[in-house]
């Protein structure tokens, strides 16, 4: 009824003696019963939920009883006046004489709306937050809490969220350094928040790859020789002269980071600001190791020159690396007698004059590494010597390639895709510089392969699914090209790793 209501009817009552809320109420019924017919009978009225629940609230005081009724209708107005000129009929209450007069007939709804007119003109008054942001400001608020989220506790020290498990860290002098190379995706940085160089970074310096990336200034010299008397330091950057890495935008950073010199060359310098620009000038199209920017950060060029001096510098062993395009089945097997007698498929013999040979070829060059004598079919005739080549030799082909002794295989990522991919392999090849295999796993262990791989591949193919976890595996470890049979979702992209699906390597070549 609560909910239907439309009036309210008010009256008061006033008996000559002590009377109950009970007399009331039967008093209300009885006497106003059959008065209006049936189709306002009060107590039919009240079963249809047509009128409301009695409300009777009575007082007595030296003999006498007062008090007030309320009756709740959702009748039309001219219904609840007629009802309400019926309760004016009483005139006993008990065995009292009686009196009873209405006072008003609110309208319900009439003040609710003067209670939500009244309300709203407060909350237009000052409900409302007055906000001018332009779509410049979202970004910008937006932009500013992610990089402020991304900043951790590395003890005590603003931090990267990649510091704690990177092989490569970059150390800069404050807080609002770390913000700036995350703004550019660079999540292995630390501060040291002073010359006076903490105790972490130093720690952090003795088994990592270390690049000081520093203000132009005599202060940013200043935190460089402290950081190179207490830790080990590999390569520096310097801003531009005058510059705060703070203030630089994405490119410049990134042109900073490429320009890094091995801290080596210039350690005695009396100037290092000049010495590294110097070295840099010199350097001219090979200034250092490039900052590729991932999941982690900088990671090494593939430049073999480039590492050297980090290594002499810091002390450090570099990582155990394989020759390019050496693979397993490039392995030289064990030397063999032909068939007069003479070792064949010597692997110490680089190279055999053509004339030599019976078929103008060099045993070492037989693309499986096997000499004559392990021909498929198991047979050593003479006429496999005679200078012929057949077609069921080997594998049956006679490519130039398999003739001028270079190693069997596919020279570029398409090839190994359309082996690895459209062979339906179910493997996964990780690859060199110049595209041979480093290794070989089932795609199920590619992550696997990769983290564990001692030498960081620069390609890597999967006849499978690229995920998340693989990808930023990669990044990590600065795999540039990264193909799959196809792509997962991913939440985020590494900016220094290209992951493209084997339509895409197809498409492109």
């Amino acid at each position: 009824m609560k909910d239907t209501e439309k009036y309210l009817i008010h009256a008061t009552i006033a008996a000559d003696g002590v009377v109950e809320r009970s007399d009331v109420v039967g008093a209300v019924f009885g006497q106003t019963e059959g008065l209006l017919g049936d189709e306002l009978d009060l107590r039919d009225l009240q079963e249809s939920s047509r009128v409301g629940r009695i409300d009777v609230a009575v007082e007595s005081e030296n003999g006498q009883s007062f008090g007030e009724v309320t009756v709740a209708s959702s009748l039309d107005k001219v219904e609840t006046a007629i009802l309400a000129a019926a309760l004016e009929t009483i005139d006993r209450i008990g065995p009292c004489h009686a009196s009873v007069e209405v006072t008003s007939i609110e309208d319900v709804r009439a003040a609710k709306r003067r209670e939500v007119v009244e309300r709203a003109k407060e909350l237009i008054a000052g409900g409302f937050e007055e906000t001018n942001l332009a779509s410049s400001d979202v970004l910008d608020e937006v932009r500013d809490a992610a990089r402020v989220e991304g900043i951790v506790d590395y003890e005590g020290l603003p931090a990267g969220p990649r510091v704690g498990d990177s092989d490569a860290v970059i150390v800069v002098e404050g807080r609002a350094d770390v913000l700036t190379l995350l703004d550019c995706g660079i999540k292995n940085a630390v501060a040291v928040e002073g010359t006076n160089v903490p105790e972490a970074v130093t720690d952090l310096t003795a088994d990592r790859t270390v690049t000081a990336f520093l203000d132009g200034d005599r202060g940013g010299e200043l935190v460089l020789r402290e950081l190179a008397q207490v830790g080990d330091v590999d390569y520096v950057a310097f801003a531009p002269p005058g510059e705060s890495v703070e203030d630089l935008d994405r490119d410049a950073v990134f042109e900073a980071l490429r320009g890094k010199v091995p801290y080596a060359s210039l350690a005695d310098a009396a100037d290092l600001r000049a010495a590294a620009s110097d070295e840099k000038i010199a350097d001219g199209d090979e200034p250092g190791s490039v900052a590729r920017v991932g999941d982690g950060g900088a990671v090494r060029d593939d430049s073999p020159a480039d590492d050297s001096p980090a290594d002499a510098s810091s002390g450090r062993s570099s990582r155990s690396t394989e020759s390019p395009g050496v693979g397993p089945a490039d392995e030289p097997s064990e030397p063999t007698e032909g068939s007069d007698g003479e070792p064949v498929g010597d692997p110490e013999t680089s190279e055999t004059d053509e004339a030599d040979e019976p078929d103008g070829t060099s045993e070492a060059d037989e693309p499986d590494g096997t000499s004559e004598a392990d021909e498929p079919d198991g047979t050593n005739e003479p006429d496999e010597l005679d200078g012929t080549n057949e077609p069921d030799e080997l594998d049956g082909t006679n490519e130039p390639d398999e003739l001028d002794g270079t190693a069997a295989g596919p020279q570029s990522i398409a090839g190994h895709v359309s082996e690895v991919v459209d062979g339906g392999t179910g493997r996964a090849r990780l690859l060199d510089d110049e595209f041979a295999v480093l290794d070989e796993v089932g795609a199920a262990d590619a992550f696997d392969a990769l983290d564990g791989a001692d030498t960081a591949p620069q390609a890597v193919v999967v006849d499978g699914t690229v995920d998340q976890r693989l990808l930023d595996a990669a990044a990590q470890r600065g795999v540039s090209d990264l193909i799959g049979r196809d792509l997962g979702e991913f939440v985020k992209r590494p900016v220094g790793t290209r992951v493209l699906a084997a339509a895409d390597v197809r498409a492109e070549s």
